[in-house]
């Protein structure tokens, strides 16, 4: 008696690979997120200018937004090679503790992103151009 088993896409499999390797980048990127949070919080501490504030905020943002992309890489790549093709199994793998814990992981770094987003970069008035 054989047994049919179907085998998960080419496709999928090289994006798993893919998320393996850029989620090995995870915890390099995550120190960088907290260097540049660690920056931007000396510099609201030491009351600088707008013009700091607002570099200092957006590399925070690239930071965290790198950090989320390999995050999200080690969500998927956790899940499996089957839950790139099948939803059901994505959402099997999503309720194992590994599974949850690289959701919950995901969740607070948009959360962080978001309010650094809303409220960590301020809003800097862009220059009127001189008419002659």
């Amino acid at each position: 008696m054989a047994f049919f088993r179907p085998r998960v896409s080419r496709e999928a499999e090289v994006r798993y690979h893919a998320d393996r390797e850029i989620s090995r980048s995870y915890p390099e990127l995550l120190e960088r997120a907290r260097q540049a949070e660690s920056t931007l919080r000396e510099l609201r501490a030491a009351a600088a200018d707008e013009v700091e504030l607002l570099a200092a905020g957006r590399a925070f943002d690239q930071a965290l937004t790198e950090a989320l992309r390999a995050a999200e890489a080690g969500q998927r790549a956790t899940f499996g090679v089957k839950s790139y093709d099948d939803r059901i199994a994505r959402r099997k793998a999503k309720a194992t503790p590994r599974g949850r814990k690289w959701t919950a992981e995901v969740d607070r770094l948009r959360t962080l992103r978001e309010e650094n987003r809303l409220w960590g970069i301020p809003r800097v008035p862009r220059p009127v151009p001189a008419t002659a």
